[in-house]
């Protein structure tokens, strides 16, 4: 069963979903169940995948890794997530963007902890928590 904001990819045509709502079976495309993309929360490559999050008075910035992420027209970050209990906000990049978002005055919302998910085109998702 899957459960909510799960991240799912399709090995034949590489189409990815995320889930809303958990629910019962397996997702499936291309005639075959799609792999279950767990997230990396440490990260020992060159690169660094893992969201880093600060957080203001009203806004959060995320970097994705401690090290400029490449964002390559082979190799990028494709999108930065913000997840909390009652909210979900998203922003896609391309190659050539900076590997960084802010969401804007969303501090208020957040009621205990958020997280925060990247996902690289190569390397796949990342978390980590504000």
């Amino acid at each position: 069963m899957s459960k909510q904001f799960e991240v799912y990819k399709c090995e034949t045509c590489v189409s990815i979903v995320e889930t809303l709502q958990g629910g019962g079976g397996t997702l499936a495309c291309c005639a075959s169940p799609m792999t279950l993309l767990l997230e990396g929360v440490t990260d020992a490559s060159q690169e660094k995948h893992v969201p880093v999050a600060e957080k203001t008075e009203t806004d959060i910035k995320v970097k994705v890794g401690g090290a400029a992420h490449p964002m390559e027209e082979k190799h990028w970050i494709q999108w930065v997530e913000l997840v909390g209990d009652n909210f979900s906000y998203t922003q896609f990049l391309k190659p050539g963007d900076a590997p960084e978002v802010v969401f804007k005055h969303v501090c208020q919302q957040i009621q205990g902890k958020a997280t925060v998910h990247a996902y690289c085109n190569l390397h796949g998702h990342w978390k980590t928590e504000v």
